[in-house]
């Protein structure tokens, strides 16, 4: 009796055993078999159209196009007569065996671009003729078209997923494409879509005989989803022009809402250069010939720039919330500052009243340095010590975004610089004093900042007092976006009080001040010029250039529309031409279009040229400064 019951025990369990083995078999690894190991199966991708991408008034930015590529799947290729396939494809056998290596070393079982981008006339022929060559065949792909030559920098461009990435992201497969830069890069999952897969059989002459199992495995593409950006493309391709022969960067944003109308770097490129099979060639020379000009580097996020006399404006703000200067306080100015006893320790100042006592009004309109750096001294000596007088600067310039990198919707940034009680700690060992870095009190010195940072720090001046944090996108699927980070304002360290002094002497700026030959009719705007000084190391030696010529401004001046930042590098005086052109783009954006009597100042920036001045940076190789022998 004990024995059949261990015999009926034992025969029960390697039933079990048997029962759940096939569990696993058939409905467990089922469910997570990948067809894509066997090599009976032939799977077919289905692309879906990238999300096309409009600027705010709904004008067409980024459209698709079709492009054809040829594939291989390593596993799959018998022989072949590799001569004729070669001419085939108009290549040499030395490109086809590289080609195929790198298929190999990717994964023999996966396809992967053999040849990219055919051109049209050749898609016909082989899709021909290439049934007879197994382990290849002609994948459809979408890629980018740009209606218009512009805004480079903000669309950015798609280009191939490289080995490593395929490799850590099950999504793509090497050599498809995704977003390198721009929006397309910080947008690249909503503008993608997703993939649709088709899993066919085929038989052992490597024809598809149908779907692989009905079809179980399949998937439909879906589209990836419209963007429409903040951008006025017309103000973009209007600031490109006024930019054009000049390097620098411009940004102009909506203060109620922090939407960027333009964001401009010069010199740029046309975005279609990185489309089609030119696109590698066109790539080399924009990514590693031009180092000079460097068309791909957005001066607009990444350069930062001492920014000069408008940091005045951020001094005066200080001051009078720190209640160390009030809207008439005044200074008298000794044709500059004496900061030392030495001959050299004395700032000088063209602000033309010398000698006489000067208010905060006249100050900023006039730009004088003496009064800026009385201010900036009673500012840091308001602490214990100069390292907390410092701080409590630093905290106020902070909350306005300068600093940092403000968490705007773009993927290139750079904090700049605002130095703190710390930074001069370790250099000068706790021994210094608001004399050490008096330059700050006018924007030199130490302080580095962006353009969209200037442009930000204006906004939150005609906001009186807060900013949205600038974005680019606005909808997405024509849906208005929802993010906190972008709709919910940021509200400085500064009463809302104090702004009106300061918003009132940026006006008298463009009224009798150093913008007043810029000013346009019928428009109050509200700004200040700036020059920054500007040196380089050539050839092992310090010199200095021409200065950069800087101006920001918001107009009008109650109920503000828009808010920019000029910076032309080694442009000259902030009057000469950040002010024109600053007026140009607010006149060209509140009213359509430039009236006749600002015709000439137009004409006159659209043929300035410093190309002449940039070319005297270009180190001279030995050969070039010897001459020809």
């Amino acid at each position: 009796m004990q024995r059949s019951f261990l015999l009926y025990f034992l025969i029960t369990i390697i039933g079990l055993v048997f029962i759940g083995k096939l569990f696993q078999l058939q409905i467990i690894k089922n469910k997570e078999y990948d067809p894509i190991h066997n090599a009976a199966v032939k799977i077919v991708y289905d692309y879906p159209e990238r999300g096309y991408v409009f600027d705010r008034n709904n004008k067409l930015l980024v459209a698709n196009q079709l492009s054809y590529d040829i594939m291989v799947q390593p596993d799959k290729v018998s022989s072949l007569d590799t001569l004729e396939f070669c001419n085939l494809l108009k290549i040499d056998k030395k490109s086809f065996l590289k080609r195929f290596e790198k298929a190999k070393r990717y994964a023999s079982y996966l396809p992967s671009v053999f040849l990219k981008q055919l051109a049209k006339e050749d898609f016909a022929f082989l899709q021909e003729k290439l049934h007879k060559y197994n382990g290849f065949f002609i994948q459809r792909r979408i890629i980018r078209d740009y209606p218009l030559p512009a805004a480079a920098n903000v669309l950015g461009y798609i280009g191939e997923v490289n080995e490593q990435k395929a490799k850590k992201n099950n999504y793509y497969q090497q050599g498809e494409l995704e977003g390198k830069d721009g929006i397309e890069r910080q947008y690249e999952e909503l503008l993608r879509g997703r993939k649709g897969k088709k899993y066919l059989n085929r038989n052992r002459f490597n024809k598809v005989t149908g779907s692989y199992k009905n079809g179980t495995y399949d998937t439909l593409p879906e589209n990836g989803k419209d963007l429409t950006l903040t951008l006025d493309i017309e103000l973009q391709m209007y600031a490109q022009q006024l930019m054009k022969n000049k390097r620098g960067g411009i940004v102009a944003i909506e203060p109620s809402t922090g939407e960027i109308l333009a964001l401009v770097t010069a010199p740029s490129y046309d975005p279609n250069m990185l489309v089609g099979r030119k696109r590698s060639k066109n790539s080399y020379k924009l990514f590693k010939l031009d180092s000079i000009e460097k068309p791909t580097f957005d001066r607009g996020l990444l350069a930062a720039y001492p920014p000069g006399s408008p940091f005045k404006m951020m001094n005066a703000l200080i001051g009078l919330q720190e209640n160390v200067i009030s809207r008439h306080t005044t200074f008298t100015c000794f044709e500059g500052y004496r900061y030392g006893n030495r001959p050299n320790e004395f700032m000088g100042c063209h602000c033309g009243i010398y000698n006489q006592p000067i208010a905060l009004k006249t100050a900023i309109a006039k730009s004088c340095n003496s009064y800026f750096s009385n201010t900036y001294k009673r500012i840091v000596e308001k602490g214990k010590n100069a390292t907390e007088g410092l701080n409590n600067w630093n905290k106020h310039i902070r909350s306005f975004g300068l600093g940092n990198y403000l968490g705007y919707d773009l993927p290139a940034g750079s904090p700049g610089l605002i130095p703190d009680g710390k930074y001069y700690d370790s250099r000068y060992k706790f021994s210094w004093s608001a004399a050490t870095n008096i330059s700050n009190a006018i924007g030199q010195g130490e302080v580095l900042t962006t353009p969209i940072q200037l442009a930000n720090f204006t906004a939150a001046i005609a906001n009186r007092g807060y900013y949205y944090t600038p974005h680019i996108v606005k909808k997405i699927d024509r849906e208005p976006i929802d993010n906190p980070n972008f709709t919910i304002p940021k509200k400085t360290t500064i009463d809302q009080k104090n702004f009106s002094p300061v918003i009132e002497a940026m006006h008298e700026v463009f009224k009798t001040g150093t913008g007043k030959w810029s000013q346009v009719k019928g428009i109050d705007i509200c700004g200040k010029t700036g020059t920054a000084e500007n040196f380089i190391i050539k050839n092992g030696k310090k010199e200095q250039l021409e200065d950069h010529s800087i101006l920001v401004a918001f107009a009008p001046k109650n109920n503000p529309k828009i808010a920019l930042a000029v910076f032309v590098e080694n442009g000259g005086y902030g009057s000469t031409i950040a002010a024109p052109i600053s007026s140009l783009l607010i006149e060209k954006y509140m009213n359509g279009k430039i009236s006749k009597q600002n015709k000439y100042r137009e004409r006159t920036i659209l043929e300035k040229s410093l190309e002449h001045i940039y070319a005297k940076q270009i180190p001279k190789t030995e050969n070039s400064a010897k001459g020809k022998k």
